[in-house]
């Protein structure tokens, strides 16, 4: 049975790149190392063509082993979170495991739900700075020509589903920019 991989955006995001960023690492690696030992056993010497190219099989090997260290730093939305929440995904525009990458920072944001001009978030980690978080999206926001975005991020989840059920109804006319926000989102993820 052949499994999909999960989009960004959508619940188990994370922890399904994770696992194929450990297989596709394992896999470049195995690889670059084959070709060497094959080199090696046949030249029986490491000055030989195929130690080249196990060499440049490194450079993409190395490349998902940092992409792999990311997914494994990253966590996602708990299934206890997503329970309360997936409620609102038929009324909200909304997103599951949002991982964004500053300079100074990463904010791990299990869920974040987009109505009119309201963004907002929820995350679970004891280690995401919400201030910074909202400073950070409001800045890339801004960066993208999105204005007026009011972005909360929260770290309680009665409060987090207390803002949820009132923007639901918030009664706003759909933001133009919508897409922009959508596309800006997914670009500044992991």
């Amino acid at each position: 049975m052949k499994k999909k991989l999960v989009s960004k955006g959508c619940y188990g995001y994370i922890r399904n790149h994770r696992m194929v960023a450990a297989v596709r690492t394992l896999l470049f690696f195995g690889v670059s190392i084959g070709l060497y030992v094959m080199g090696y056993v046949t030249s029986g010497s490491n000055q030989n063509l195929l130690t080249i190219v196990a060499v440049l099989g490194c450079l993409p090997a190395c490349k998902s082993l940092v992409n792999l260290i990311i997914f494994l730093k990253a966590e996602g939305c708990s299934e206890a979170l997503e329970n309360k929440v997936s409620t609102y995904d038929a009324n909200l525009l909304t997103f599951y495991d949002m991982y964004f990458t500053s300079y100074q920072k990463n904010y791990a944001i299990s869920h974040m739900a987009l109505k009119g001009n309201v963004l907002c978030g929820m995350t679970e980690t004891a280690k995401c700075d919400c201030n910074a978080a909202e400073k950070h999206l409001e800045q890339m926001l801004s960066q993208g020509g999105i204005k007026n975005i009011t972005v909360k991020i929260f770290d309680n989840a009665d409060k987090y589903i207390d803002r949820l059920s009132q923007i639901t109804y918030l009664d706003t006319v759909e933001n133009k920019s919508q897409g922009q926000i959508v596309d800006l989102l997914y670009s500044i993820s992991i």
